[in-house]
């Protein structure tokens, strides 16, 4: 109970279940249009998707500021890499938001005159490249731990680890059984860090969204709003669980 209240008490925690709200949305739509639902319902889908927009788009704002603040403090990470990953992600993120404030500006009819097909291009445009610095982060520090754990093993002397006395496998073989290695390495790294894991599974699941929108990799309606629905509830689990949030 006490985590739900904190959660409740969140603008960001509001945020998300609008989020999610919107993906489901989305998806209910795909479904029922598949289905052959009449044009009435899926016209009353669509209204909805875009009220949950907007409210999404008024608990965002000044949310750009924070993003600011959080790529002032990664500046003084003392891991080069992350540092940049983080600091440069925060940016694009801060660029996204602020984007997306003009939309609603738009929206609301503060700004009549706004072209809102060319600031949602750009607004999705920052969110691509705010994932993509996200997904590097994960990427790097996977590979961090893969590189401890296979030392760590290595040291202890289990399993294949390390070259062994016998004869290797044949030519042909010996990329597929790295490869094999390396994805068990992995998954068992991902297994025994879960907020690393989460966190690739939400950016994973958030880029088919910018893709999509942006026209580089069309994935439709359908995918959009299951990746943005499992994005939304994984984001939820977080704020829920702090320790489930990666850090720095």
């Amino acid at each position: 109970m006490d985590a739900w209240v904190r959660f409740s008490g969140q603008s960001q925690a509001r945020e998300r279940l609008c989020r999610a709200a919107q993906y489901a949305c989305v998806l209910l739509g795909y479904s029922l249009q598949r289905h052959g639902a009449s044009e009435a319902a899926l016209r009353q889908i669509k209204e909805l998707e875009g009220h949950f927009g907007v409210v999404r788009k008024l608990l965002r704002l000044g949310n750009s500021v924070d993003a600011l603040e959080s790529a002032k403090r990664a500046v003084h990470l003392s891991d080069v890499v992350l540092r940049f990953l983080i600091t440069v992600g925060h940016l694009n993120r801060a660029m996204y938001l602020a984007c997306d404030n003009v939309l609603w500006a738009g929206r609301a009819g503060l700004a009549p005159h706004l072209d809102q097909d060319k600031w949602t291009r750009r607004s999705f445009r920052y969110y691509l490249f705010a994932l993509i610095m996200n997904l590097s982060r994960d990427a790097y520090e996977m590979g961090l731990l893969m590189e401890q754990e296979a030392s760590g093993r290595r040291a202890k002397g289990g399993e294949e680890w390390g070259p062994g006395p016998g004869p290797g496998p044949g030519p042909g073989r010996a990329p597929l059984a790295a490869l094999g290695l390396r994805l068990r390495l992995a998954g068992r790294v991902l297994r025994a860090h879960p907020p690393l894991l989460l966190d690739v599974v939400r950016n994973g699941c958030d880029l088919a969204i910018p893709l999509d929108r942006l026209g580089l990799l069309r994935s439709g309606p359908g995918v959009v709003g299951c990746c943005g629905l499992l994005s939304s509830v994984l984001s939820i689990l977080a704020l829920l669980h702090p320790w489930m949030k990666l850090k720095p």
